[in-house]
């Protein structure tokens, strides 16, 4: 119970770092955020539909990422519904955008859970996957390497301790900025980002 309390205080700090993770650079030009960058790692993972998805696939694409579980009943409706509304802004701006949730429950969330996951919150699948097909130890290790972000399923409990963020990625596979996925004044910014980088 006491590790349990120590990974939500460790949220809690991260949700707080986060305010301040997406910056600007002096000229007033969005700027990727330093304590960032990190290349992810190679993955091929299932989808919502059964298919392989690779980092491979997402190369030449701008793309979102976040992770979630569909038997989540705090932070994940609220983040994936705020997806959603970050989809339908990149459609609207015919911005060629990607997203990518991660299922940080990977023993329970099968390609069919996701599925249905999805379509609760309007998801378009045409560029919007839902993964899974990995073990515990494999998530928490990416989310860690790839993205400095923290998953843990404590032994007994059915609840599983996740960041927030959603995190944009280069079509090079770089982490650029990180975004809270619950504050409108944020994830409201990821399409004004990618606009900038595709001007640049």
């Amino acid at each position: 119970m006491n590790f349990n309390k120590i990974l939500i205080g460790l949220l809690a700090i991260m949700s707080i770092t986060i305010l301040s993770a997406c910056g600007e650079d002096e000229s007033g030009k969005y700027a990727p955020d330093p304590q960032l960058e990190t290349e992810v790692e190679n993955f091929e993972y299932t989808n919502q539909d059964g298919e392989t998805v690779s980092l491979e696939d997402l190369k030449g694409n701008y793309w979102v990422g976040t992770f979630i579980f569909t038997n989540c009943e705090t932070v994940c409706p609220p983040m994936t519904a705020n997806m959603s509304k970050v989809q339908s802004e990149a459609k609207e701006k015919d911005i060629d955008l990607r997203f990518v949730a991660f299922s940080v429950d990977p023993a329970n969330d099968d390609p069919e859970d996701l599925k249905e996951y999805g379509n609760q919150f309007n998801a378009d699948f045409s560029n919007w996957d839902f993964l899974t097909g990995y073990n515990q130890k494999e998530i928490e290790s990416f989310a860690a390497n790839s993205f400095k972000t923290l998953v843990a399923k404590v032994d007994g409990y059915d609840q599983v301790n996740h960041g927030i963020s959603f995190f944009l990625v280069s079509p090079e596979g770089t982490v650029l900025n990180m975004f809270s996925g619950t504050d409108q004044e944020e994830f409201g910014q990821i399409t004004d980002y990618v606009e900038y980088y595709k001007k640049d």
